[in-house]
């Protein structure tokens, strides 16, 4: 059955639309109720990334995936950013569970830093999900041992007032599903992150079919996938890239060295496929492409000939022709294989004039420069490149505006919910659905933190919102990284600090010897003698005129006044704001 047939069959545009409204969206309750759903985002919803989403009735609780984001550039030293669970302190009792869509990091990513917070609630994963957790988990050894039970793609779970039904879903992970919740308001269907990919790698596509029978009991609210809601048309196939891929295969002379997300298995498998078609040994590289690979290939989610897997023992062993890598380091990253490969700083890997690199993934936004660096490095070493602005070696995992506007037509919701993207994402979105003919009056455009109570018949967004600002992770710190120090670190970054060390003599009041320095990514104290002479003179005459109109002395008034002069003079001699930091010392 094609597209448009199941479209035809599930009853899409306005009229199949209206056949709904005048019935119960819901088949869990037979009555109306004035008990509203709460619906609240706390991550997800003005970014990519940090996904996570409350339902909530008459006080019980569903979570909906536990995602992380990557920090971007204005956050020096932040590992990641996590959603704010502030919402759900002292009702950790009422929360039902939490079940994830798939085992992508910014679904799942925040659980070791938040599921102990919150009551260590049971986690509701199909078995590459939970094995990606268990995982993860075993990096917090410190944290409590997680309630994971492994659901089917094809399930069904009641969690208090909700009956949640899990069905496959396309995206570039395998074990990816969308959630259909039965709510006692009606039933609401979120896609999780997917495309509609008839011929995928490594999966099966999706039964439409299913999903639309399903969705002609009743769907009051659809919330939907706006990651690549700018982008026209269809998103490419699996299969697609992997015969763009086999291209390169067939004509590579060395060593094939190939990376992309960790997480991208369906990528991960194409290669393989292609390494066994040609004859190439495999060695995979980077831990959390190896883990990945390991737990994939255990529960078979990956599927690979044993002796077709090598160690870097045996890859000195074989011809470069017969070999492929598989690595981790497509965004650039520092401690990545493919990095320390350009930089000549791994173990026991080189790169060799005639090897050939496939980046075979999209650039993360920021990640521009470390990118660019890391195909100059190796293009230097000999190595031929390809990457996806030469060549389709990428497929993103999310629906194009077409496959979009397909799930709308199939779900034919009362109302619609974009989600998961930023701000500009979710309007693209909207028009997408208005274009398909939900009522504009209909769509609910929310940010992270909004509470929306939901109706059968109508929905209410509250102008209060619940906590949802970033939580930092840096370190083992949680939270302790907030917006003053995040703004310390930026002036650190830009114009550097300076310290200044004073000795003053309690008795005399008097300074006993000229102040030290210290300069950290300010001025190059030996090449700025005459600004650093004036720098302390000025600090000697303000400290014991200080000393000498202020009865008892207040220390900290003086380091005050000692930031603020000396901030002003160093901006008027070189036009930066270096971090000024006083040091006194009595004797």
């Amino acid at each position: 059955m094609g597209v448009a047939e199941l479209v035809d069959a599930a009853g899409s545009g306005p009229a199949g639309r209206k056949s709904r409204e005048g019935s119960n969206p819901s088949p869990h309750n037979k009555k109306m109720t004035e008990e509203p759903l709460k619906i609240i985002p706390l991550g997800g919803l003005e970014e990519v990334g940090r996904n996570m989403t409350l339902f909530e009735y008459k006080g019980k609780i569903l979570i909906l995936d536990m995602g992380l984001m990557f920090p971007d550039d204005t956050m020096p030293g932040v590992d990641f950013i996590i959603p704010n669970t502030q919402y759900l302190k002292g009702k950790e009792k009422d929360i039902m569970g939490v079940v994830l869509t798939h085992g992508h990091y910014d679904h799942i990513g925040a659980i070791p830093y938040i599921i102990g917070k919150i009551g260590n609630p049971p986690i509701f994963a199909t078995p590459l999900t939970k094995g990606i957790v268990e995982k993860r988990q075993k990096d917090f050894p410190q944290a409590s041992p997680l309630r994971i039970q492994e659901i089917k793609r094809e399930d069904e779970v009641v969690l208090g007032p909700f009956k949640i039904k899990t069905v496959p879903l396309n995206h570039n992970i395998p074990d990816n599903v969308g959630v259909f919740i039965e709510t006692p308001v009606g039933t609401i269907f979120h896609t999780g992150d997917f495309k509609i990919d008839f011929t995928p790698v490594g999966d099966e596509p999706a039964d439409l079919s299913k999903i639309a029978k399903i969705a002609s009991k009743g769907v009051l609210l659809l919330m939907s996938d706006s990651t690549n809601a700018e982008e026209k048309g269809h998103s490419l196939s699996e299969r697609e890239i992997m015969e763009n891929l086999e291209f390169i295969f067939k004509n590579a002379k060395g060593r094939i060295i190939a990376t992309t997300f960790a997480s991208l298995i369906s990528r991960v498998q194409e290669l393989i496929f292609l390494a066994e078609k040609y004859g190439r040994k495999i060695l995979v590289e980077g831990y959390t492409m190896r883990s990945n690979f390991e737990i994939s290939w255990k529960l078979g989610k990956i599927k690979v000939n044993p002796e077709s897997v090598i160690t870097p023992r045996e890859l000195r062993k074989i011809p470069d022709e017969k070999a492929l890598i598989i690595c981790t380091g497509s965004q650039g990253e520092g401690d990545a294989v493919l990095m320390r490969l350009a930089h000549k700083d791994h173990p026991y890997l080189k790169v060799k004039k005639g090897d050939t690199v496939i980046i075979s993934s999209s650039t993360v936004p920021g990640n521009e420069r470390a990118v660019q660096e890391l195909k100059d490095l190796l293009s230097w070493q000999g190595a031929k490149i390809y990457h996806s602005k030469i060549m389709d070696i990428h497929a993103s995992g999310h629906a194009n505006q077409e496959e979009l506007k397909t799930m709308i037509r199939l779900i034919a919701p009362k109302f619609f919910m974009p989600v998961h993207g930023s701000h500009y994402m979710l309007e693209c979105h909207k028009e997408i659905a208005i274009n398909v003919g939900i009522p504009e009056k209909n769509i609910i455009v929310a940010g992270n933190g909004d509470l929306i109570e939901l109706h059968e018949n109508e929905f209410k967004i509250h102008h209060k919102k619940v906590p949802a600002h970033y939580v930092m992770v840096d370190g083992l710190g949680i939270g302790d990284v907030g917006e003053v120090v995040l703004r310390d670190r930026q002036v650190m970054a830009k114009d550097g600090m300076f310290v200044i060390v004073v000795v003053v003599d309690s008795h005399t009041g008097r300074v006993k010897q000229s102040p030290d320095i210290i300069s950290r990514g300010f001025v190059y104290l030996r090449e700025s003698q005459r600004l650093l002479y004036e720098t302390r003179k000025r600090t000697v005459r303000l400290v014991e005129r200080i000393i000498r109109s202020k009865h008892p002395i207040n220390w900290s008034y003086v380091k005050s006044r000692i930031r603020e002069e000396l901030g002003e003079f160093l901006y008027e001699k070189t036009k930066r704001r270096p971090m000024v930091l006083p040091v006194i010392i009595e004797v």
